[in-house]
């Protein structure tokens, strides 16, 4: 990576920065130049972030190491893209681009700065995927966290605001545990570098490793709330389905965020030495715990955002379980399945919206108690012709059921993909060993008694949504509303015709992660670039 297209690295962070800096000296008024300004932003990202993850997968070694200010590491800040923060580049720009398009309806001009605060969360979630450093993750972390309490709060309304507040205290909480966590790790290791921490951590005293881990520990709590292990999930639900639809279209990345963290932490600190395997059992019954009680959720709502608040919890129980069994071959298919739940869960939260705008929630909730204590009018007379389905419920109808095959994990699309690829390798020769334990039954059991679950509740809410026998209104849905929503599934549709070599490059990704040394000699062998005094002295130095 030489010249020009090294700087790109810093492209997703600069972009957004700019665009919201932009947008402050733009009236609230001119909202077509404040829409216009942000789509393009949001745009060059998916170009750019489509370039960086071209370079990745290419033949050329590990060099994305960017310094800013020119100082080496450990003593300036770095960014360091790799596989896996190019592939959360990209699943961030297209989720913005979808999400963005589908507010430009209506929900970007129910409240004032909707544009600054987008593009404020952008240059926090790209920067945290980007950066090669403690202190600055937790910059970047606070910048997403502030953006995300106004995007949360957009729109107004008792139950957001309630929902917000809520979400604010948590994550507050959390990024206080997060400082704490951080201030414990350079006490003990005198560096928060992730690659020169890498390096220490097997040669700390230990007493003092002891005391490196406890911060350890707490930093990982923070993070853990923000993935939603149970018991610390039981803010995400509600916050998610109080939000508007854009907003939590682009939050579906946000807990995947949680994730990401916490599978570069580990591979990175705690993937060999004596701190080998350091949480794993943590993550693991942390994520079984979390699995169930999503799939319970699932069943037990009948409101679809909180079915789809749950899915997100499901996705995460599932990704944290696999980072607990640390295999390889299983975590190939956690990362196509972390891709794959993403697109699903961001576009089926923007469906939710076009697919309730048609419907009487009292009135539906009033047609199922009546059915379930066996009220409903038996003697209602039936027509003979049947009811032509209006062109607008038929795509929204095949969309839904689109997000209920992905949540499901049904065949032929990447929902299934994914979930085979990683029960076959549980089963199969993995380091869980052969023949399969009792404990890989259970999380095999788990794993397709989620997918039932989701297929029973998508199921039910769409019979009901669809096939109600309730007179409902036709919703008025605009071409930019349901775009961004087929978009994201014809996306989870390539993935799976390309899942060949989609799994090829989480194969890679993984592979490259299990050996952290390729991550710790690229950073700490970065040199700054020479000065440079023009024309002259470049002949000089050729010389």
């Amino acid at each position: 990576m030489n010249g020009w297209i090294h700087h790109l690295i810093i492209a997703p962070i600069l972009v957004p920065l700019v665009a919201a800096a932009l947008l402050l000296f733009v009236d609230e008024r001119q909202r077509v130049v404040k829409a216009m300004i942000s789509l393009a932003s949001t745009l060059i990202l998916v170009a750019v972030s489509l370039t960086l993850l071209r370079i990745e997968s290419g033949p050329s070694e590990f060099d994305g190491v960017y310094l800013l200010g020119n100082w080496a590491a450990p003593f300036g800040i770095v960014l360091v893209l790799d596989a896996l923060s190019a592939l959360m580049l990209l699943l961030t720009a297209v989720l913005s681009v979808a999400a963005l398009v589908f507010s430009l309806a209506r929900w970007h001009a129910v409240g004032a700065h909707f544009h600054t605060m987008f593009q404020l969360l952008l240059v926090g979630l790209n920067g945290a995927f980007l950066t090669g450093d403690l202190f600055n993750l937790f910059v970047f972390f606070e910048v997403m966290l502030a953006a995300s309490y106004g995007l949360l709060l957009h729109g107004s309304g008792p139950l957001r605001v309630k929902a917000g507040m809520h979400y604010i205290a948590v994550n507050l909480a959390a990024a206080l545990l997060f400082l704490i966590g951080v201030s414990l790790i350079y006490g003990t290791a005198g560096t928060l570098n992730m690659a020169d921490l890498a390096a220490r951590i097997p040669d700390i005293e230990p007493d003092r490793r002891m005391l490196m881990e406890a911060g350890a520990g707490v930093l990982g709590i923070a993070f853990l709330i923000k993935a939603g292990m149970w018991p610390l999930c039981f803010w995400l639900p509600t916050a998610y389905s109080a939000a508007s639809a854009p907003v939590a279209g682009i939050f579906a990345i946000m807990s995947k965020l949680g994730i990401y963290i916490i599978l570069r932490l580990t591979m990175l600190l705690f993937g060999e030495g004596p701190s080998a395997g350091f949480g794993a059992d943590v993550l693991l019954y942390g994520g079984i715990a979390t699995l169930i009680f999503g799939t319970i959720g699932v069943l037990a709502s009948q409101a679809l955002g909180r079915l789809a608040g749950f899915s997100v919890l499901v996705s995460s129980g599932t990704l944290l379980m696999v980072l607990g069994i640390n295999d390889g071959a299983i975590s190939s298919g956690a990362l196509l399945y972390l891709v794959s739940s993403t697109l699903t869960i961001s576009a089926f939260f923007m469906l939710i919206e076009l697919v309730e705008r048609g419907q009487d929630a009292g009135a539906i909730v009033l047609a199922v108690t009546m059915e379930a204590y066996g009220d409903a009018d038996e003697d209602e007379p039936e027509e003979g012709d049947g009811v032509t389905m209006p062109g607008t419920m038929a795509i929204l109808g095949i969309c839904f059921a689109a997000c209920g095959i992905l949540l499901s994990g049904l065949p032929p699309l990447s929902g299934f993909i994914a979930k085979f690829a990683m029960l076959s390798a549980m089963m199969g020769t993995g380091a869980i060993g052969v023949p399969p334990t009792a404990t890989v039954w259970v999380l095999v059991f788990l794993v397709i008694l989620s997918g039932i679950a989701a297929l029973i509740s998508m199921t039910r809410a769409g019979i009901r949504t669809f096939w109600s026998s309730l007179e409902g209104t036709v919703p008025r849905v605009l071409v930019i509303e349901i775009v961004p929503v087929m978009f994201l599934l014809f996306l989870t549709l390539a993935l799976t015709v390309q899942a060949g070599p989609a799994m090829q490059y989480m194969d890679t990704t993984i592979r490259s992660l299990s050996n952290p040394r390729i991550y710790i000699d690229a950073v700490r062998k970065a040199a700054p670039i020479p000065d440079y005094d023009g024309p002259a002295s470049t002949e000089a130095g050729g010389k």
